[in-house]
Formats: structure tokens, C-alpha cells, sequence
């Protein structure tokens, strides 16, 4: 029997509030009758189970409706449904026990009752309710024999329990049927969310591109940044940038930049693109190409690409152009090897947002644009043209420029020398003004000697400016600003000692030099946050001795760990960051504790803050690379991941984090004072 959706839609729910009448009861009865439930072998078996319990010929399990019982299960009986007027169960469902008739020709009641003295010939009767978590009373489990028979306690327990069994059978149907029903729902969620995340990873993709473009007019770092997201997020083979280099009357296409699998192959260097050829056409005409199979393709690739193709081991690829106001043109391309794949919709949005990041890379830096493509080009085809070993060099080079750029060196670097030459020429002019207004003080005074009377209009003109005091307070005032000119220059000197990019091999530095230049970079950071509190620094050094690193990837961890700490003490009263130094020696050293630093001295640097702290999950995850637990377009989530590799694999040190929810976050610095670990 099925009811109507209107009707189901207004029950009432039996398992949040109890059964306190007969409406209440008769809506969980359809609820549940409304599941139209099949035969079901596990109820059949509990049927049988009270049946033999009990010892009697027929047993059944029923729901009860206003005007009639629905059998559901049976043993013994062929009755499907019966009227509730001539139901034995309708009195059950108004007991809270086991309710039986043991003889019912000897009760009153039941003595002339239809099913008594006619088939099935009841002559026993013990029933239990079926009853809800609710409270709500669907039918019963009742066992019937047409012989007299007794329960005794054992008995009338296991039909109690049988019953509970019963009626959690009807709670599983219920709730499968609603999962079942739940699944297209959740199937469309999952889709959402997987949307959104696609969204959010090509929201994090264009941020990164933009902040590079605010933060450095390097384009290696950008193109490169950008080859290795599409890589990353589109899973694809292969993802290269080519430039379209002018040679006199035709074009040289040149791979500078990728981002590809270990197992393929790799494309760095000039692409073999002849006379006609569609890639080269979609390039200088400003085309999007989109091959899904380029076996099978029915775009006019000239024999040169299908061999071009087919030696870079290609079976589908993605190219979008792109050009900027000076004309400047080039492309990125994804490969996939792998067989052929349908470029999807959203995948060629991203890509065109991406190439509009870089062509406006190149509007904002055209000149170092040009500069570095064409050198970087070049340097690219020699590098594969020579040996093993000028390969390696190169490499590594690429790796340790790739490495100095994730942080602000190259830009600090950068602002410092801007600074430095205007500063060198009034440093250097101010002491030639100084001989120059010394000689024209002593001419003065010799005039004055030889000419003792001055005129009326001298002698109020020199009242009027002051003469004597002008003639004292200028050498004065000419040596404050050499003093001020000696500060800037000083000013600069750290900032480029922050940076040193002048500085690609080990060597002897003072650990605190560098996080003073960082705190002197992060000066303007610290003086007030969003509630009005300025950040107290507090520094303990130690006597340290020079330690051998890599200075400016060393300074660069100091710049995120010390960034970061500023950002966790934004909402923080009373702010403070505490950074500790220590020198530990190969006596002091816990083997457990330092592993490969336990033989050698080393140094610790602590720098601590009193904000908020981390959960133990986000301590798992905090140097996994792009994690980050700021909000979308305020991290990149690569700060910690670089600093993990420039302490761990860089110097062979150690770097972790401790913190607790509501006591802040201390990160633990340590590398060996003399190099364990050579880089590769």
C-alpha cells in the first residue's frame, strides 16, 4: 500500500519527539509502509526464529494500519492482511509487554472470534509491539498456535528481543531507501566541490602570477612559476613557453622554459618548425590550436610537425599565444603523452587568463623582457649543445637563481642599488660644496680686510640674512648632511647584505647580521597591526662564531619564518616576538634528538611568537608545499616549503615547528657550523 507524497511530506518525524496519540502513530505507520518494503529474508528469518522459540505453529510480523493490519512477514499463515477490528494485534499494540491469551476459547473476549472458531483455529495467542526509537507504534511480532501452549520467562524475553530485531530491520530499510534516495544529491555536491576546488586552484594560480609581476620585473621567475602550475593543476605531460625570436626575414621558436614528467622527454631549446607549419602559424596569427588526438587529427599539420610531434613523443596538445603592445610574441603549449584528451572548456579559460598574467609581465618589463629571452635562449641552446657536465652547471645554476628568487632579494637587491647611486653622488659632491664654501668664506674674509667699509646696502643685507650666524652654521650644516648621507649608505649596505646576491657559494656570515637586515627589511611590518598594538621584538643572542651557509637563502628563511609570525600576532594583543640564538657543541649534543648534526657544532636559532598557535593536523601539513591556512589570495603556501629545503637539504640542518592552540608557535633553526652536507 503506498500513500501520497503530500501526506508522507507531513508526518511527523517518530524518532525526535515520542508517540502521544493515535494520528501521530498512524503517520510513522505509513511512513514506513510507504517504503513498499520487498520480502525480506532477514525478516522471514526472525519470523521463523519466534515461531521455533516458542514452539508454535504460526508466527507473523505486521504493521497496523486505521482500518487494517498489513502482514509482512509469516510462518504458518497465508493471511496477507486482516481487518483491525477482528486483529488479535490491536489489542498488542496497547500493551508495553509481552500481551497473551492462553487459552482464548477460555476468554470471553476472544471465545467466539472468527479466527477462533474458524481457520486458522487460534487457540494461543503472544504478541509484542513493534515500537520505534520514538516511541511509536507500528505493529507487532506475535506467535499463535492452534493448541494450547505456556511462555515461560526465557520465552517471553526472546520475543522481546526478536521484536527489537524486527523493528531495526524496518529502521535499515528506511534509512537505505533514503541514502539511495540521497546519492544523485550527493553525486551533484561532489561535483560542486570538485568545481569549486578547480576554481580555487586557478584563483591561487593567477595570484601567484600577479604577485610576482607587483613583487619583480624578473620574468624567468614568472614563466617559469607559470609552466610549473599548469603542470601541476592540469596534469599534464609536459608544459612549455616558447618565445617567436625575429631573424631577419623569418622566426626562430625557442623553448625556454618547462615544466614536464620525469619519464619524457624534454623540449628546452629551439623548436624544428619549417615553412608552413600550423604551430608556427597559430603563433604568429594569434590562434588557440586544440588537438585532442594528433593521430587522428583533421587539422592540416604540415609533414614537419607530425615529426616534430612524434619525436617529442606527443599525442595531444593545447597551444594558446600570446602578444604584447611591442609586438613580442610567444606561447604556451601543454602536451599530453599518453594518448589523446579532450581539452575541457574551463582548461582553456585558465590558460588564457594565464597568458594575459604574462603578456602583462612583459608590457611592465619590455626591455628586461627582451633582454633575458634572448639571453636566456641562448644560454639554453648552448647548454644542450654541450657535455654532460656544463649541463649539470647549468642546472644547478637555474636551481640556486630559482631558489634566491621565492623570496624579496631580488627586489631589495634591486631597490638598494637605485638607492645607492644617487646616494654616492651627494656623498661624493659634498665634499667638494664643503672646499667650495670654505674658499668662498676666505674671500669673504680677505674682502673684508682689505675693504674693512662696507656699504650701507652690504652692512643690511648682511643684518638681514644674518651673516655671522650663517657663516658659523654653514660647515655645520654641511657636515649633518654628510652624516645623513653616511646613514643612508649604511642603510643600503644592509639591505644588500640581506639580499647578497653577489653570494652563490658557502661562506663564513654573522646569523645575526642577517636577521638584523631582516628586521630592518620588516621594520614598517612591525610597528603597529590591525588592533593597534606594536609588535615587541625581543632578541637573545649568544656569542655565535661565523657559520658556513648559503647567506641570502639563509636570510630568506628569516624573512618567511619572521613574516609569518608577524601575520599569526595581527589579531594578538601585546605582540611579541622573542628570537633566541645558541651555540650547541658535539658535547652537548642528544644524538636522538639531532641525528646527523649530533657529531658536529652547531647553531640554533628560536624564533617565537605569542598568537594564536596551530592544531596538531596543521603542524603535519605546515611544510607540505602550497599549504597554507591564510585566506585565498593572501598565501601561496611555498614560504615554509622553501625554507624546509634551504635548512634541510641546502645546509643539512633541521628545521620544526612546536605550537599549541592559545600559546603561540616557536619554529627551531638548526644547521651545523661547518658544511655535513654538500648541495647538489
Amino acid at each position: 500500500m503506498k500513500i501520497s507524497e503530500l501526506l508522507i511530506d507531513s508526518m511527523l518525524s517518530c524518532t525526535t519527539m515520542s508517540c502521544t496519540n493515535e494520528l501521530t502513530r498512524l503517520k510513522a505507520v505509513y511512513q514506513f509502509q510507504s517504503l513498499d518494503i520487498a520480502p525480506d529474508q532477514a525478516l522471514d528469518d526472525l519470523t521463523a526464529l519466534a515461531a521455533d522459540l516458542c514452539q508454535t505453529s504460526m508466527a507473523l510480523v505486521s504493521f497496523i494500519g486505521a482500518d487494517r493490519l498489513w502482514v509482512k512477514s509469516k510462518v504458518g499463515i497465508t493471511l496477507t492482511e486482516i481487518r483491525r477490528d477482528l486483529a488479535f494485534c490491536n489489542h498488542t499494540i496497547r500493551q508495553s509487554d509481552v500481551f497473551v491469551i492462553p487459552d482464548t476459547l477460555a476468554d470471553p473476549h476472544f471465545a467466539t472470534h472468527s479466527l477462533v472458531i474458524n481457520a486458522p483455529n487460534i487457540r494461543f495467542y503472544a504478541g509484542v509491539p513493534l515500537v520505534t526509537a520514538g516511541g511509536c507504534v507500528l505493529g507487532t511480532l506475535c506467535v499463535m498456535d492452534s493448541e494450547l501452549r505456556h511462555l515461560n520467562q526465557k520465552q517471553r524475553k526472546g520475543l522481546q528481543t526478536l521484536s527489537h530485531q524486527a523493528m531495526a530491520q524496518f529502521e535499515l530499510k528506511r534509512n537505505t531507501t533514503k541514502l539511495r534516495q540521497m546519492i544523485p544529491e550527493i553525486k551533484q555536491l561532489k561535483q560542486q566541490l570538485m568545481t569549486q576546488e578547480l576554481l580555487g586552484q586557478q584563483d591561487s594560480i593567477l595570484f601567484n602570477l600577479a604577485t610576482q609581476i607587483r613583487n619583480s620585473l624578473d620574468l624567468d621567475t614568472i614563466l617559469q612559476t607559470a609552466v610549473n602550475e599548469i603542470h601541476t593543476l592540469l596534469q599534464v605531460d609536459r608544459c612549455d613557453f616558447v618565445w617567436c625570436l625575429p631573424n631577419k626575414d623569418q622566426f626562430n621558436f625557442m623553448v625556454t622554459h618547462e615544466a614536464t614528467n620525469p619519464e619524457i622527454c624534454m623540449a628546452l631549446g629551439e623548436l624544428s618548425l619549417g615553412h608552413g607549419s600550423i604551430l608556427a602559424k597559430t603563433i604568429l596569427e594569434l590562434d588557440m590550436l586544440r588537438i585532442e588526438n594528433v593521430s587522428a587529427t583533421s587539422e592540416a599539420l604540415t609533414p614537419e610537425d607530425h615529426s616534430l610531434l612524434r619525436q617529442l613523443g606527443v599525442s595531444s596538445v593545447l597551444l594558446l599565444p600570446l602578444r604584447t603592445h611591442s609586438g613580442q610574441l610567444g606561447a604556451i603549449i601543454c602536451h599530453h603523452c599518453r594518448g589523446s584528451r579532450q581539452w575541457t572548456d574551463s582548461e582553456v579559460r585558465l590558460l588564457k587568463a594565464v597568458t594575459d598574467q604574462v603578456a602583462i609581465a612583459l608590457d611592465q618589463a619590455e626591455l628586461l623582457a627582451q633582454t633575458q629571452a634572448t639571453a636566456f635562449a641562448a644560454q639554453t641552446q648552448a647548454t644542450y649543445l654541450g657535455n654532460a657536465l656544463s649541463q649539470l652547471q647549468q642546472t644547478q645554476m637555474q636551481l640556486v637563481q630559482q631558489e634566491k628568487m621565492s623570496s624579496l632579494g631580488e627586489l631589495v637587491a634591486g631597490v638598494a642599488h637605485e638607492i645607492n647611486n644617487p646616494v654616492n653622488f651627494i656623498n661624493g659632491n659634498i665634499a667638494y660644496a664643503t672646499d667650495y664654501v670654505q674658499d668662498l668664506l676666505e674671500l669673504l674674509d680677505l674682502y673684508q680686510a682689505t675693504c674693512p667699509n662696507a656699504t650701507t646696502a652690504i652692512e643690511e643685507k648682511m643684518e638681514a640674512m644674518d651673516f655671522d650666524f650663517l657663516r658659523q652654521d654653514l660647515p655645520s650644516l654641511l657636515s649633518s648632511m654628510r652624516m645623513g648621507a653616511e646613514r643612508i649608505r649604511q642603510i643600503v649596505l644592509s639591505l644588500r647584505n640581506f639580499s647578497r646576491l653577489d653570494e652563490a657559494e658557502m661562506k663564513p656570515v654573522d646569523i645575526h647580521e642577517g636577521i638584523d637586515n631582516t628586521l630592518l627589511i620588516l621594520k614598517s611590518r612591525l610597528k603597529l597591526t590591525s588592533a593597534k598594538f606594536e609588535i615587541q621584538v625581543i632578541k637573545a643572542y649568544e656569542n655565535l662564531p661565523p657559520v658556513d651557509c648559503y647567506a641570502g637563502q639563509l636570510n630568506q628563511v628569516f624573512m618567511n619564518l619572521l613574516g609569518n609570525a608577524i601575520d599569526a600576532l595581527d589579531e594578538t594583543p601585546n605582540p611579541i616576538i622573542t628570537i633566541e640564538t645558541e651555540l650547541i657543541s658535539r658535547q652537548k649534543s642528544d644524538s636522538s634528538h639531532l641525528s646527523q648534526l649530533s657529531y658536529a657544532d652547531s647553531v640554533v636559532i628560536r624564533i617565537r611568537d605569542n598568537g594564536s598557535g596551530m592544531t596538531e593536523t596543521t603542524q603535519q601539513k605546515l611544510f607540505n608545499p602550497f599549504f597554507t591556512t591564510k585566506p585565498i589570495g593572501k598565501g601561496t603556501g611555498l614560504g615554509l616549503s622553501i625554507s624546509y629545503q634551504i635548512v634541510v637539504e641546502k645546509h643539512g640542518g633541521i628545521l620544526k615547528c612546536s605550537s599549541e592552540l592559545g600559546k603561540g608557535s616557536e619554529f627551531w633553526i638548526q644547521i651545523p657550523v661547518e658544511p655535513l652536507l654538500k648541495s647538489t
